[in-house]
Formats: structure tokens, C-alpha cells, sequence
């Protein structure tokens, strides 16, 4: 593989200083493969033979803070920049090293230090990633063709050209010591487009049993690239099929063979689990929390499914997904704000509009539910929601609709902060005594302007105050409950009549 390849100057300049004080130093990893295949590297990893104190007197910014011989090199005294400004990638220097037994299938129980390159080479987990390139003829700063020599001991070229994830040397050796590497696998595989090698594979399916031995942080995190990449639900399918899967998101199994009705009654969409497949690869977004609510919004459907056949009905999967969301989330311990949006957007991505039927007042409602920055977000789960149901046009003319009906209401009062009078109003104009029921009687007022904007004047609200006062605490948080009741009624009576089949 004859590649023309410029290396940034600092670069040069580091292994310029290692080779200075007597040192080997090779670019390695997966910057070399990203090299290779013409892309930016996010990092930068050089390996050595010099030891991590010998590197700090090089690099006396470095830091090493870890047991695995890794100094991480700040650049602000090569660059002439502040740290905090710098914005490249990291550059790490490691020390040549081999692992003894991995007792807990993740961490070696003894971090070596080796002698030669190709013993750090041979540790590594798949060929691709275990290439090293030896920089030649760096002395000048503003020479720009570089010399170099690809150093390739287990035909990493061949497998970037053939386009192949494989293990170095014995793949179940590899998963033995590291079983994350069978998620990394996977993620390599759908980041570049490249196929699992078939022995890898099923030493990924035989090893699987071992993904349990890993934190669930660490697995999480392979599982947002995976389907933050470009082939997200090839990634899920893979991990369906090797039973991964089984280890983080076993409620996913669930959904397999589960028939939907004719909403998504043809071709390929005709069980749960193809449709979030399908939805998860049609989601125009790249945010987390859109992909991940893309992926699960339908999660619910097999706990709520009543009937056979076409005929079928889901009601309420949404709020039977949006428990089950939250729990899966919580166990894979994703921050609460990711949590707390997907699941906000799986409860109510089956939002009912249609431009006849559906006012300026259901719009509120809907912004009310979810905030008016999260509607796009909605949307997109709604979209790839059509596409995976086999819709050929993701926003149709009512979609649109909506996002102008949206953007009208945008100003509109759709919290008690938004109302024209406050709790002092109420306790000064109204002599009303400070307690709960001022709370009750602005929630009450809010529901009454989400439906008529027209009533937000402080002298009509004052008004209709005055009617609440003579209403008893009680009285009123039950009248504020029989108006969510009902508005929830009508709009699934909605729902029903129009997405009955979803």
C-alpha cells in the first residue's frame, strides 16, 4: 500500500527528541490505520523503548498518571500555544510492553515492559490497528515530504484493503484477555465499513459469555458509537447475532418475531424489532439521545400488544416504553440528562396532528410536554419512525404543518411563568393567604389559556382567580386533574382513530 503521507510537525519534532536521546519511537495504532485509509487521526500514539521516567526528562510536561507505561504529552512547548488552547489531538508516548493473564477478561494482571517493537505489536487487538510506521529524514521543520517505512507484521495493509476486521494472531486469545474488544470489534466494523473476519467472528460469539466481566460504562460507550456511526443498525444486528446483546439490553430479544399490524404490514418492517432496526438506520440525527430514542421508542409494544395479525393494537406502548427506556437506561448508567430526554422523547413520540383537527391549543400542549427546544428532536424521532415503517416521504405535508404551528406558538404561555400574574397578584389584588393553593390555582389558570391564549390579561386572570378562590384546595387540584384527563382522553380518542394501527 504506497501512500503519500504528511505528518504534522510536532510529530516529527517528538520523535526527533526521542531518537536524540537514544530511543526507538514509531507512530503506531490507530492513527497509522487511519493514515492508511486517508483519514485525520483523532490521537496520536507513538511507542518507545524508553521507560516512563526516562520520557518525563524529555517531556518534563508530560503527564503519567496510569500503570500501563503511557505519558501524555501536552504540546504547548512544541506548538507555542497555551494547553487550554490547544484544540488538535492528544498525543500519547507508550512504552513497548507485553500483558501476562488477564484474570477478569479485561485488565492484564501484570503490565511488562518489552524489548522490541514487534512484542508491543503482537499484544494489540486486531491487524489493522497493529501496524507502526517509522518515520525517516524529519530534521527539517518545512520539509513536507517525509520519508517512512510501514512496519506490518500481520498483514494489517491486506485487511484495510480487503476491508476486514480480524484478531491478531489467536482471535479467542485476544477476547480472553480483553472481552471489550469483542464490542470493539463491532465498532470498528460499522465506523469503516469493513466486514468481521469469520474466525473472529465466531470466536466473538464464543466468547460472548465474557462481556460480563466488563463495566457497563465501558460497554456503553462502544455501544454510542456503534450507533452513532454510519451503519448503526448492522452494528445492532451483529450484536444480536454474536448474543452481546444479552449482556446490556436483553429487552431487545423481545421484540424479535413480534408481529406488528398493517401499519406495518409489508415487506421487511413486519415485526417489531426489523422496525426500530429500520428506524434506528433512518434517523436523520446524530444527537445520542435522538438515535437512542429512535432505536427503543417501540420497545414496548410486545408488553402491550392485544390481538393477532393485522388487526393487532399497542395501546399505550409509549408510556410502556418510556418505563422500560428508563430503566435500561439507569442500568447502563448513562448521565440522568440523557435519560431524562430519551425518555421524554419515546413517551411522547406518538404525538397526535393533523392540520384539521388539531389547533393552535394541541400544539401548546404538545410544546408544553416535551419544551419547545426538544421539538426538532421529536420530530426527528417521529420522522425515522415513518421511514422505518416503510414511508417513502419522512415529513409530509402535515409534519411541516406542525413546525409552522410550532414556530407560531413558540411565544405563547405555556408555563405558569408565562401567565400575566403571579402568586404576589393573587395574594395582593385577591388577599388570597400564601399556601398551596395559590400553586392550584395557577395550574388551573394555565390550562385555561393553553386552550385561549386571549385569556392571559392580568385583569381577565384576576377574574377567573376569583371564581377558583371559592373552590377548596381539594376542589381544585381535582379539577385540574379532570382537565389533564380529558385533554388526554381526546387526544388519544385522536390517536386511535387516526393511529390505531400503530
Amino acid at each position: 500500500m504506497n501512500k503519500k503521507i504528511e505528518f504534522p510537525y510536532y510529530i516529527k519534532e517528538v520523535i526527533r527528541k526521542l531518537e536524540g536521546a537514544g530511543f526507538e519511537a514509531y507512530v503506531v495504532g490507530g492513527c497509522v490505520r487511519d493514515l492508511l485509509l486517508s483519514s485525520e487521526p483523532k490521537d496520536w500514539d507513538i511507542a518507545t523503548n524508553g521507560k516512563p521516567e526516562e520520557l518525563l526528562k524529555i517531556f518534563p510536561d508530560g503527564k503519567y498518571e496510569n500503570d500501563f507505561g503511557t505519558v501524555m504529552l501536552p504540546l504547548k512547548y512544541i506548538e507555542g500555544v497555551e494547553e487550554k488552547d490547544w484544540n488538535g489531538p492528544n498525543v500519547e508516548i507508550t512504552t513497548y510492553r507485553i500483558e501476562s493473564k488477564y484474570s477478569d477478561k479485561r485488565h492484564p494482571d501484570k503490565v511488562k515492559f518489552a524489548k522490541t517493537l514487534e512484542e508491543d505489536l503482537s499484544r494489540r487487538d486486531f491487524t489493522v490497528n497493529a501496524m507502526a510506521i517509522e518515520i525517516k529524514n524529519q530534521e527539517s521543520r518545512n520539509k513536507k515530504q517525509t520519508n517512512f517505512e510501514i512496519i506490518d507484521l500481520f498483514d494489517g495493509q491486506e485487511d484495510l484493503k480487503n476491508k476486514k476486521i480480524r484478531a491478531v494472531g489467536e482471535a479467542e486469545e485476544r477476547f480472553d484477555e480483553d472481552a471489550l474488544r469483542m464490542m470493539r470489534a463491532i465498532r470498528f466494523s460499522v465506523q469503516l465499513g469493513f466486514k468481521i473476519d469469520k474466525k473472529t467472528f465466531e470466536a466473538i460469539k464464543k466468547n460472548a459469555k465474557n462481556l460480563k466481566y466488563v463495566s457497563i460504562e465501558r460497554i456503553r460507550d462502544e455501544f454510542d458509537k456503534i450507533i452513532l456511526s454510519k451503519n448503526p443498525a448492522q452494528g445492532v444486528e451483529i450484536l444480536v447475532e454474536t448474543k452481546l446483546i444479552d449482556y446490556f439490553i436483553p429487552e431487545i430479544l423481545g421484540t424479535i418475531g413480534v408481529k406488528q399490524n398493517r401499519h406495518h404490514y409489508f415487506g421487511p418492517y413486519n415485526t417489531v424489532y426489523a422496525h426500530l432496526l429500520a428506524s434506528l438506520e433512518k434517523c436523520p440525527s446524530e444527537k445520542l439521545e435522538v438515535r437512542l430514542a429512535s432505536f427503543l421508542h417501540d420497545i414496548g409494544k410486545p408488553k402491550s400488544k392485544r390481538g393477532t395479525g393485522e388487526m393487532a393494537t399497542f395501546y399505550s406502548h409509549e408510556y410502556i416504553g418510556a418505563k422500560m427506556v428508563e430503566k435500561i437506561l439507569e442500568r447502563m448508567k448513562y448521565p440522568r440528562k440523557t435519560i431524562e430526554k430519551t425518555v421524554m422523547l419515546v413517551k411522547n413520540h406518538m404525538f397526535y396532528y393533523n392540520v384539521d383537527e388539531v389547533g393552535e391549543s394541541g400544539v401548546r400542549r404538545v410544546v408544553q410536554k416535551v419544551g419547545v427546544e426538544n421539538i426538532a428532536d421529536l420530530i426527528d424521532v417521529r420522522i425515522a419512525d415513518r421511514l422505518g415503517s416503510g414511508v417513502a416521504k419522512a415529513v409530509p405535508y402535515k409534519l411541516r404543518h406542525f413546525k409552522f404551528m410550532v414556530e407560531k406558538v413558540s411565544h405563547d404561555a405555556i408555563s405558569v411563568k408565562q401567565l400575566k400574574i403571579n402568586g404576589n397578584d393573587l395574594m395582593q389584588d385577591l388577599k388570597i393567604q400564601p399556601g398551596p393553593k395559590i400553586g392550584a390555582i395557577l395550574d388551573v389558570l394555565l390550562a385555561q389559556v393553553i386552550d385561549d391564549q386571549t385569556l392571559n390579561e392580568k385583569e381577565k386572570l384576576l377574574g377567573l382567580a376569583k371564581d377558583l378562590d371559592k373552590k377548596d384546595l381539594a376542589e381544585l387540584r381535582a379539577f385540574a386533574k379532570q382537565k389533564i384527563e380529558e385533554e388526554k382522553k381526546e387526544e388519544e380518542k385522536l390517536m386511535k382513530k387516526k393511529y390505531w394501527v400503530e
